[in-house]
């Protein structure tokens, strides 16, 4: 099992989780998060069934510890249509199939982090999701205290859209969250309100007052609830409806 004191020169390399993982995958979970995930979580993630995943092993490690893991990142497919970051998506309205990716859980040993493990497994579903034509972006969720995370992921280049308030429940206690995206295959956020003021001025001073009136009465609504936060990101005030933490992202990685 995991044991690890002192990895002074790891060879880390990144592969797919597969069956064999099935022990060592549980235990970091366990020694990480939290919350205690199902087995049925588990064997899903070692099986590929509706849930990606990718490990990091340290070949440098004797014997077969050199293929046991020590960092993983978990992920699932998600229809655009039916996910609740819709409205934060630019899709496009003929195609059906539009998908987005969900990073379920995220987490590296101790002992071996500060190696940019857990960078270069987001890169991994970065990778992959970029190479899925339908795919438009990456979400996740970052409890409101874990600042590494909240870090890690913006110097990745995700843009933090969104605080949802009491969505974890965690022994007894209510905790926010932070949404982050990571568009892929050319799509975007919509148009942030400064950019409808941009347009609506350019609109009037060429003379399209009814098609600025009909744009701002449109995304009027939309503006209102979006508030700037001190990062520069936008965070709508959102009071969030379920507190089941099995549906957060979860890191401990950095």
């Amino acid at each position: 099992m995991v044991n690890l004191k002192d990895p002074c020169h790891p060879m880390i390399s990144y592969r797919r989780v597969q069956p064999s993982d099935l022990e060592v995958l549980e235990k970091i979970h366990g020694d990480l998060f939290p919350i205690r995930y199902e087995s049925e979580f588990f064997q899903n993630v070692v099986n590929g069934r509706d849930i990606m995943s990718w490990g990091a092993v340290d070949c440098s490690r004797p014997n077969e510890k050199s293929d046991e893991l020590i960092g993983f990142i978990t992920a699932r497919f998600v229809l655009a249509t039916e996910s609740e970051i819709e409205d934060l998506v630019s899709l496009d309205s003929s195609k059906s199939n539009q998908t987005l990716v969900y990073i379920l859980t995220l987490g590296v040993v101790e002992s071996y982090r500060n190696f940019g493990i857990a960078s270069s497994l987001i890169r991994e579903v970065i990778k992959y999701a970029s190479s899925i034509p339908t795919c438009r972006a990456i979400y996740l969720h970052v409890i409101s205290y874990n600042n590494p995370a909240i870090h890690l992921y913006k110097k990745l280049s995700f843009h933090c859209l969104r605080r949802l308030y009491n969505y974890y429940f965690i022994n007894g206690q209510h905790y926010d969250s932070y949404l982050f995206i990571y568009y892929v295959n050319g799509s975007r956020s919509p148009c942030s309100p400064l950019e409808l003021v941009m347009l609506l001025v350019t609109y009037t001073k060429s003379g399209f007052k009814s098609m600025a009136a009909k744009l701002w009465k449109n995304e009027d609504r939309k503006i209102s609830k979006l508030r700037k936060c001190k990062s520069g990101c936008l965070l709508p005030m959102v009071e969030n409806k379920t507190t089941l933490s099995l549906e957060g992202t979860w890191c401990q990685s950095v």
